[in-house]
């Protein structure tokens, strides 16, 4: 089961994102605590971040007038902020908390990108505002990170106004800054149950490589379907879950 959500975590992820939808439900299901599980799911998925920052480091460029050398200590700050805060969260309060995150994570998933676009056409906003809010998008995503990339252009797209494609480079960057401090506060703090995020941390990565051929011939509306439906369908299962607690 492990094995299996981290082969369509990855698939996912190398398609359209959200693939901590699936490997946080899966390692709870495996017997983690959700504190835990949502730890060790952020140190599995860590590496095919990373490898995705890798390939795009040529397209490295600023956010609007904003540089990289700026955005990257405050958002390697906030999800080390993050990190410490999950871990210093009661687990039955994350399990309520949970949810909550789930449909935010949703909501951005579904509307982050044209919501950024249709709020550009009206509004800029100044670059220490971009700031900020990159610090906050760091603590999300240190704390639980489903759908922060995301979020991550919908506001940055108040600042640039260049193509959605043009941000990948500095949005898989910053992703993976917020997520390195937390694989890394999470491993000191031994937050991380190893034997069933190393199985993961490889099928997520074979996922990653099939997903990435398979999102070539895969109709871009089928993809963005197929991830939106399954999300939904997850979140709606841990409301009901939350409820029957």
């Amino acid at each position: 089961m492990v094995f299996g959500g981290g082969l369509l975590a990855g698939a996912m992820n190398a398609l359209a994102g959200g693939g901590s939808f699936v490997t946080l439900p899966v390692l709870i299901a495996a017997g983690l605590p959700s504190v835990q599980a949502n730890a060790s799911s952020t140190v599995a998925l860590f590496p095919g971040g990373l490898a995705s920052a890798w390939t795009y480091r040529d397209g490295l460029r600023p956010v609007g007038k904003v540089r990289l050398q700026v955005l990257l200590p405050i958002t390697l700050l906030g999800g080390m902020g993050g990190a410490f805060l999950l871990l210093r969260t009661a687990a039955r309060t994350f399990d309520h908390l949970l949810p909550w995150l789930l449909l935010l994570a949703t909501l951005a998933l579904t509307f982050g990108r044209p919501l950024g676009e249709a709020l550009r056409r009206r509004w800029n906003i100044r670059p220490w505002a971009v700031l900020m809010a990159q610090f906050v998008l760091g603590i999300y995503g240190g704390y639980f990170g489903g759908a922060v990339g995301i979020m991550m252009m919908a506001v940055w797209g108040l600042l640039d106004s260049c193509e959605l494609k043009a941000l990948n480079p500095p949005r898989t960057l910053l992703v993976s800054a917020a997520n390195l401090m937390a694989v890394a506060t999470f491993i000191v703090a031994r937050a991380v149950h190893w034997p069933e995020t190393l199985v993961m941390l490889v099928a997520a990565a074979l996922g990653g490589y099939g997903g990435a051929h398979l999102g070539r011939r895969a109709p871009a509306r089928v993809v963005r379907a197929g991830t939106l439906l399954l999300t939904a369908g997850i979140t709606l299962a841990f409301f009901l879950r939350a409820s029957g607690k």
